[in-house]
């Protein structure tokens, strides 16, 4: 357990490490998520998604045909440090016309929705990641949008502090460092 403590900390203050697999680069994104099961923080990674995760993404436990986003948009995931089982997942694109970030899909495995979840904090660190990619792209006004299914859309406003605008919701600047600072640091 103290192991463990150390370990987030010094990962905490290293936000970004660059790993190498084969000829690929990539870079870990540091964060925790909540054992709700074991009351602890865990150490998490949102890493690209990679071909061979696909077999891993079932509709039954992650909602989604995610072969079909796989030519039209950026898609990452959430694990466990050490881990490969997949506990959440992104797809985005970008507006560079708009200075925005679409999430056109996000899904949290089965298991770790509602109330009797076993982790907490998947999606927030999720939709952060998407935050931190909008500012990296779009430094002067970076800007996150969704459009949600209808049972959502309240959870997102109330949660994660998004703006109805309609048929979509959003987060600009202040609401992006707002959600980066919980969720990815």
């Amino acid at each position: 357990m103290v192991l463990l403590g150390m370990a987030m900390s010094i990962s905490m203050c290293f936000l970004k490490k660059i790993y190498i697999f084969g000829k690929f680069f990539f870079k870990f994104e540091f964060m925790y998520i909540i054992d709700r099961i074991a009351n602890e923080k865990r150490i998490a990674h949102i890493l690209p998604l990679l071909k061979d995760d696909f077999e891993k993404l079932t509709v039954r436990r992650h909602s989604f045909n995610w072969k079909k986003l796989e030519k039209v948009s950026y898609m990452y995931k959430l694990t466990l440090a050490g881990e490969d089982d997949i506990l959440g997942v992104i797809s985005l694109v970008d507006h560079f016309a708009e200075e925005r970030i679409e999430i056109k899909l996000l899904a949290v495995s089965i298991e770790n929705r509602g109330r009797n979840k076993q982790f907490d904090r998947i999606a927030g660190c999720l939709i952060a990641f998407a935050g931190r990619e909008a500012i990296k792209k779009f430094k002067n006004y970076p800007s996150v949008s969704l459009i949600p299914k209808t049972e959502l859309k309240r959870h997102y406003i109330n949660k994660y502090g998004m703006i109805d605008a309609g048929w979509q919701l959003f987060i600009d600047e202040t609401i992006v460092l707002n959600l980066i600072s919980k969720y990815l640091a």
